[in-house]
């Protein structure tokens, strides 16, 4: 059995639709969503929209994030925060038939601003120190948590909002014994080094980011960037990027034999009906019939 290949989805949303998805709980700006399958190796890459807690209970997950990778073996985790892309290679162990099994947290501020009034967590000092992509050990408490949601995703009948908030505070407090710095940070976030908006637009052009995701990429309130993208483009945010990946889908549907949903993902649109729409008010045609048009000409 070879390496199988993944599309790049957004995530926690694309994760919904994943064939392997065993599982999932929401509640206020928290989605949970369990996985488990047999593979000896599979790839592929995704881009968060929330910051992410992966848990893996059996078998191995490798992320790469810039030019550093990172393993998570059974009973550890690793975070990522939002706003980035990450690749990805997961697969079983060799001992357990391949079974890969893990979970993944995807919090939001609105869970994080409930977690800080109901342990009333503003009253700690906040911290300077950025907590970087790391793998985290998973002590015995945290473990056993786990363990206990097993039986929210198996339950047939619906779950009450309120026992499945304090399933997900719980989480929250054995995060706090588990790193404190990195729940600080989470909760009172020590300001994004400001960035050229040149390198974060063209590092981000093809993700599915939104104005605001850039914004918080390039350390400036969504107002001030917007000021400058502007000045520096003579072009609002939105239609400028835009139309630079109008310009890619039509350059790969002449010059590949891609499908037109691949392309439609792979330039940063999140679903094939806008990208249509977009693509004829710019161009005339829907895509399939400007590669048919343009292709004659050749």
């Amino acid at each position: 059995m070879g390496i199988r290949n993944e599309k790049q989805i957004s995530a926690p949303k694309g994760m919904e639709l994943a064939p392997d998805k065993e599982g999932s709980l929401k509640w206020n700006g928290l989605t949970v969503i369990q996985f488990c399958l047999h593979t000896q190796g599979t790839k592929g890459s995704f881009f968060l929209k929330d910051h992410l807690l992966l848990f893996v209970k059996s078998g191995v997950y490798t992320v790469k994030y810039r030019n550093e990778r990172y393993t998570v073996r059974s009973n550890e985790m690793i975070f990522l925060p939002k706003a980035i892309k990450v690749e990805y290679v997961k697969s079983g162990e060799p001992g357990s038939e391949y079974l890969l099994d893990y979970m993944m947290f995807y919090l939001n501020g609105d869970i994080l601003n409930k977690f800080a009034d109901y342990a009333d967590w503003k009253t700690i000092q906040s911290t300077n120190d950025v907590v970087p992509v790391s793998v985290i050990p998973v002590n015995v408490p945290m473990r056993a948590y786990i363990d206990s949601l097993q039986s929210y995703f198996n339950q047939p009948d619906p779950i009450s909002d309120g026992l499945v908030g304090v399933k997900f505070m719980e989480l929250l407090f054995h995060l706090a014994e588990i790193n404190t710095n990195l729940l600080q940070q989470l909760l009172h976030p020590h300001p994004t080094e400001r960035s050229h908006i040149e390198q974060v637009v063209k590092e981000n052009v093809t993700n599915p980011v939104s104005i605001e995701d850039l914004a918080y990429l390039s350390g400036r309130s969504l107002s001030t960037f917007k000021r400058e993208f502007r000045a520096l483009y003579n072009s609002s945010p939105l239609k400028w990027i835009r139309n630079r990946r109008l310009d890619l889908a039509s350059q790969l549907l002449l010059e590949t034999t891609k499908p037109v949903t691949d392309i439609c993902y792979g330039c940063g649109f999140e679903n094939t009906t806008h990208f249509s729409k977009v693509f004829k008010m710019r161009f005339g045609v829907s895509p399939t019939e400007y590669r048919r048009l343009n292709m004659r000409k050749e």
